[in-house]
């Protein structure tokens, strides 16, 4: 038998709004932007070995498609691309990468208590960030597994910069609060290959002032 609800007991439920704000973050680079994006091919190789299924001999290397498909395309890449295709196109990087630097160094130097205040308390709108800058070929001499040598080709941004509109609760986080955020993950953790965070010294970078 049902029970009887108690009208007198019942009471509105008030749900207090979030104060949900939004504002842009310049980023400047201060070291080259290394990137690595997995390539079609690669994950094609990953899903095959999970699979089970019968594997090809590796295929003769092509220094500039691994430079190419290392890169984030925002415009369409082409089926055989030049390097005017790469010099007129658009790329960017995964803007959950500045999110982790900046609340891994919050951590890390003291400014955050825990890494799940941050997380919660704002995001980055958007898969990727547009990188602004030109992207290089960068050959690198890398150890893979076992030890063995290997030639490495990636996009290399020398010079670049990109803005994060960021989406955030005023009443966890101030926007002051999140930009010394950035600051800090800039010089302590940066983002892409060979970053602070993984004993390099690439992908370092500062908040923008509005005159830079």
């Amino acid at each position: 038998m049902a029970k009887k609800v108690n009208e007198n007991v019942a009471e509105e439920l008030h749900i207090p709004a979030l104060d949900i704000k939004y504002f842009d973050v310049l980023i400047i680079g201060d070291s080259p932007l290394i990137v690595h994006a997995w390539s079609d091919k690669a994950k094609k190789m990953m899903l095959d070995k999970q699979m089970k299924k019968a594997t090809k001999g590796c295929e003769a290397k092509d220094p500039f498609m691994d430079f190419v498909d290392s890169m984030y395309w925002l415009t369409k890449k082409p089926k055989k691309p030049t390097m005017e295709d790469v010099l007129s196109a658009k790329f960017g990087f995964p803007t959950i990468a500045f999110k982790a630097a900046a609340v891994d160094s919050g951590y890390q130097q003291g400014i955050l208590s825990k890494k799940t205040t941050a997380r919660g308390a704002f995001h980055i709108i958007g898969d990727y960030a547009e990188i602004e800058g030109i992207p290089e070929m960068r050959e690198d001499m890398v150890r893979v597994g076992q030890g063995v040598a290997d030639i490495r080709y990636r996009g290399e941004f020398k010079e670049w910069r990109t803005v994060l509109r960021i989406r955030y609760n005023a009443s966890s986080i101030s926007s002051e609060q999140i930009v010394s955020l950035f600051n800090v993950a800039g010089f302590a953790c940066g983002v892409g290959e060979w970053r602070p965070s993984k004993d390099g010294s690439f992908g370092t970078f500062h908040v923008g002032t509005i005159n830079e």
